[in-house]
């Protein structure tokens, strides 16, 4: 090894670079897609043979380089994108440091034929081991076509990292995909060894065709919309509900100004928001695009432009997290349009169909429906009759959308009637839900009721349970228990929440004082508040078995009209479904 200081040639810089930016052909595409974007480009066609190693050709219809610019454009930190620092602070292209292009021509036989509006044939440069071609005439319409062949040639222990044809492919097909969802104004086309794998149309004015086209129907009709515009910031898409979970991210795209980032800012928002109606091993989906200046974004943290970095982070986590958490609460009435969500797929209720419990209206309504059907309630809570045909509602869909009540099924389930159809409930999951929504709201206002016990409830406890006890009663008030030690051994609970049942206060009490334990009092009231209020209204809810009179059940549907998020329990499980009155006649082939 030479001790002395030199500078390196040209080819190994750009070949070092290639290592960093162009790790394999998808990262190739990325950059010759973004380029294609950035020059204006509303159709674009990609080809690739042996999964972008053997050949990928892009060609698109943008505005073009000129004959005299075409070297230019091979060459290391050559762009037409930024002039300044100020430039880069501000960046709103795609693409901006001027090295894909050079660091590919160093790792690949290149050739780049382009054509200007005001010439009448294109222009074409060949680069072959960091030689550039002198500009020779060539056919071309307006636009750009560049070709790489044989990716990594001439750097032979870089190609054996390659993995197989089918895998490039994959992440080749992955990188036009995530490029595609954020302009469906552009029409995208890819070809794999000769076969058309994705044709897809500009839908400018139907964004959603572009989405479900990519992710499917099925994505489309489990998403709700997200819109929303506060100051300077904008943030719009589809987020699925927990019912179309997914057991990896596969299907996770967020973009800022339209990149594609891996954010952790953002990626932490995102699963707050989902938090609590998510099963912790199971993935959202959704196609986010979060709009802000530039100038508040820094892209220039890594080599792929792959992460951002954020100027003010806070603001910009609290923003994403309310925007969507709000849309999976309610779904919104602007902004995209919302898909038709199919029979068996459950939705949340909008803000304007959720009324106010009235005990009264409930039974002076439900009394006439019972008059109408002719099925007394002592019939069905009895078991003699399940009420099999019902005059129709009173009432309209708008008013009360979950209907009610007709019987119970298994000690399980809840069966309605509603103007749709049947509903069917699982009671436990629906009221786990309505009691953890009522935790949260009240211990936001400080405000959880308690109720004494008459007879206190006592039960064995250990020597750090005890001392929990004694070290936390602050926070357990605050919680609404009420719990002291008896003896070295024994604890007592004096008083619990209105919302949980006294037959659980025992096992309520030790999942609060383990996760005290466990966590500390700062951590289970802060991070992981939602998972303790989760584990108290798993306590509180009814449980299976249990019978309901109609009027609680219709109580129950009642408070699942007006509670967020009330079509998945805590867990992310769905509460409910809905079977249509034509899915019902197709199962007993009426009309046929």
């Amino acid at each position: 090894m030479s001790s002395s200081i030199r500078l390196l040639p040209d080819l190994l810089i750009n070949q070092i670079a290639a290592g960093e930016v162009i790790e394999r052909p998808a990262s190739a595409l990325k950059e010759l897609l973004e380029n294609s974007l950035d020059a204006g480009a509303t159709d674009i066609a990609v080809q690739l043979e042996g999964g972008g190693i053997k050949l990928l050709r892009v060609r698109d219809n943008g505005k073009g380089i000129a004959k005299d610019e075409l070297q230019l454009a091979l060459m290391r930190h050559a762009t037409s994108k930024i002039a300044s620092l100020d430039d880069l602070q501000q960046v709103a292209s795609m693409g901006f440091r001027g090295e894909a292009l050079a660091s590919m021509a160093a790792v690949a036989q290149l050739s780049l034929i382009s054509r200007i509006a005001s010439d009448t044939h294109g222009w074409k440069v060949e680069a072959l081991d960091g030689q550039i071609s002198e500009p020779a005439p060539a056919s071309q319409s307006l636009g750009t076509c560049i070709e790489l062949r044989e990716l990594y040639f001439n750097t032979p222990a870089r190609r054996k990292f390659l993995k197989s044809e089918a895998t490039e492919f994959a992440w080749c097909e992955e990188t036009f995909k995530r490029i595609a969802l954020s302009r469906p104004d552009v029409a995208f086309s890819l070809q794999h060894n000769g076969r058309t794998t994705w044709q897809l149309p500009a839908c400018p004015e139907e964004p959603l065709k572009r989405v479900t086209a990519l992710l499917g129907d099925e994505f489309g009709n489990a998403a709700v919309p997200v819109s929303r515009n506060a100051a300077n910031l904008s943030l719009r898409g589809l987020a699925a509900l927990p019912a179309y979970s997914r057991a990896s991210r596969d299907a996770q795209y967020f973009f800022v100004n339209g990149r594609f980032v891996r954010d952790k800012v953002a990626s932490h928002a995102l699963r707050q928001a989902y938090q609590d109606i998510l099963h912790h091993q199971r993935h959202p989906a959704f196609v986010l695009f979060l709009e802000l200046p530039p100038e508040q974004v820094d892209v220039n943290v890594h080599p792929a432009k792959s992460e951002v970095r954020f100027r003010e982070s806070q603001g910009i986590h609290q923003f994403i997290f309310h925007t969507l958490q709000q849309a999976l609460a309610v779904p919104a009435q602007s902004g995209m349009a919302a898909p038709e969500l199919p029979a068996r797929t459950p939705f949340a209720i909008p803000a304007q169909q959720r009324m106010p419990l009235n005990t009264e209206q409930l039974n002076a309504t439900y009394q006439v429906w019972q008059a109408q059907t002719g099925s007394g309630e002592s019939e069905v809570e009895s078991g003699k009759t399940t009420p099999t045909a019902c005059s129709p509602l009173p009432t309209s869909h708008e008013e009360f959308p979950f209907g009610f009540a007709l019987a119970q099924l298994s000690g399980i389930y809840i069966l309605a009637q509603n103007t749709l159809g049947l509903i069917v409930v699982d009671m436990h999951a629906a009221h786990e839900r309505i009691v953890y929504e009522k935790l949260k709201a009240a211990l936001d206002a400080e405000r959880i009721a308690t109720q004494p016990l008459l007879i206190p409830v006592t039960f064995y406890a250990d020597a750090l349970e005890v001392a929990t006890v004694e070290a936390e009663q602050a926070t357990l008030a605050k919680l609404g228990f009420d719990i002291a030690p008896l003896s070295p051994n024994t604890l007592a609970v004096r008083a619990m929440p209105v919302l949980l049942k006294q037959s659980e206060a025992e096992a309520a009490a030790r999942g609060v004082l383990d996760e005290l334990r466990e966590f500390g009092a700062s951590r289970s009231m802060t991070e992981r508040r939602d998972e303790l209020l989760a584990t108290l209204a798993c306590h509180g809810a009814v449980r299976a078995n249990r019978t309901l009179s109609v009027t609680e059940m219709n109580a129950l549907l009642r408070e699942m009209e007006q509670t967020e998020r009330s079509g998945q329990c805590n867990h992310g499980r769905p509460t409910w479904f809905q079977l249509s009155m034509s899915e019902l006649d197709k199962m007993f082939m009426r009309g046929k």
